[in-house]
């Protein structure tokens, strides 16, 4: 007979029910401590004792004691289907901790007053209320922790295997390199390749390294929570030329696969800094210019000198402009541009750019059109600007 059973038609006279296997916690603990202390002033009740259900070795859930009052009480144990305690007596009834139809556990009291006056009642109804929301937290939290649990082992799984094709790509990609001593069309394609293939490892690290204290950026009321891992940081001072490179190279290589005018500076900003968080900020930009403009419309990156001392890098598209009103909505996490609905995407790019701009004393803004940063840019599209502060050379 289910658990429920026995205590509605013994002890408890509710409804049958399911109960849960749960580990209580030291808060619990804690909370349990200080309500059970308010019977002190109470004559009339002999002794409370607070169970919580738990699965042993049988099908059939136990009922263990993990508070006592008054403190002097002898050790307990479970209370099992067949104790002489789920029995009826007149001076020990039961009140039920469930959470709809799960039984959480129970209380028993023994009292010297038979029947209960209204306010023993009333405190101990308000009593079993308040541990019965505690542990379905508590229960809450165990289920939590267990999914977190599985989902860390799941992508522990997952990025133990994703670096194999990672590898593999890695090699072959050198051996075709070693072929192509004399291809100077072909030869920057496959170095390209290599040094992409360096940056999704950068990223697999980063999610190897999720679980651990280091891993995560530190946890402080006004911290961003889109801010990037200190994995994925660079040095302090780190020339910022010489990771803008690779993201022209691939720029380049997909305006010349989608058939759309491309246009980079003529030289890159001489800036040390935070130049990883940097990159980052550019290739969501470039990403996003080459996903929401249309395949026949200019991008391209501008350099010039910006009002924060450093430079500005402006990414820049000839495709529809966004609308005035969405302006600064976009920079929103979670929000898409109307024009952009029809296109995956999950709205979180800009907002961790202008959040690394930010970061790092800088600024990230929509200037409309091109024109408005330089009249080469075009009359129509759209502008993001990077504003980067003083150097850190220059300090």
């Amino acid at each position: 007979m289910a658990d429920g059973a026995i205590l509605r038609k013994r002890l408890l006279r509710v409804n049958p029910e399911p109960s849960v296997d749960l580990h209580v916690s030291e808060r619990f603990l804690s909370l349990l401590r200080c309500q059970l202390a308010q019977f002190a002033d109470r004559d009339d009740v002999r002794s409370l004792v607070v169970y919580v259900t738990r699965t042993g070795n049988s099908d059939t859930p136990a009922l263990v004691p993990v508070g006592t009052w008054p403190g002097g009480l002898p050790a307990l144990q479970p209370v099992e289907t067949g104790s002489p305690l789920r029995q009826p007596a007149e001076d020990r009834r039961w009140l039920p901790l469930r959470h709809e139809q799960v039984l959480l556990g129970a209380i028993q009291v023994e009292t010297q007053v038979v029947p209960w006056p209204d306010p023993l009642s009333q405190r101990l109804q308000a009593v079993a209320r308040c541990l019965t929301e505690a542990l379905c937290l508590d229960l809450e939290q165990q289920r939590l922790r267990q999914q977190l649990e599985r989902q860390g082992e799941q992508l522990d799984v997952l990025v133990h295997q994703l670096r194999n094709p990672l590898t593999a790509l890695r090699t072959f990609g050198q051996l075709l390199l070693k072929r192509m001593d004399d291809d100077n069309k072909n030869k920057p394609l496959v170095e390209g390749l290599l040094a992409e293939e360096r940056q999704l490892n950068r990223y697999v690290d980063a999610l190897s390294r999720l679980g651990e204290p280091e891993g995560l950026a530190a946890a402080e009321p006004t911290a961003s929570p889109l801010l990037l891992p200190p994995v994925l940081s660079r040095p302090q001072g780190e020339p910022l030329a010489d990771l803008l490179e690779p993201l022209l190279g691939r720029a380049a290589a997909t305006a010349a696969l989608q058939g759309r005018p491309w246009r980079e500076p003529a030289t890159l900003p001489q800036w040390r800094g935070d130049s990883g968080a940097v990159a980052e900020i550019i290739a969501n930009l470039l990403e996003n210019a080459f996903r929401y403009s249309p395949r026949g419309a200019a991008i391209g990156l501008h350099v010039d000198a910006g009002a924060l001392g450093g430079p500005r890098l402006t990414v820049w598209d000839n495709g529809a402009p966004i609308a005035a009103e969405e302006c600064e909505a976009i920079f929103e996490r979670g929000v898409r541009g109307s024009s952009g609905q029809a296109v995956a995407g999950t709205g979180l790019g800009l907002a961790l750019a202008r959040n690394l701009a930010e970061a790092l004393g800088g600024r990230l803004d929509l200037v409309l059109p091109p024109s408005a940063v330089a009249p080469e840019l075009g009359s129509s599209g759209n502008a993001f600007c990077l504003s980067l502060p003083h150097s850190a050379q220059g300090r």
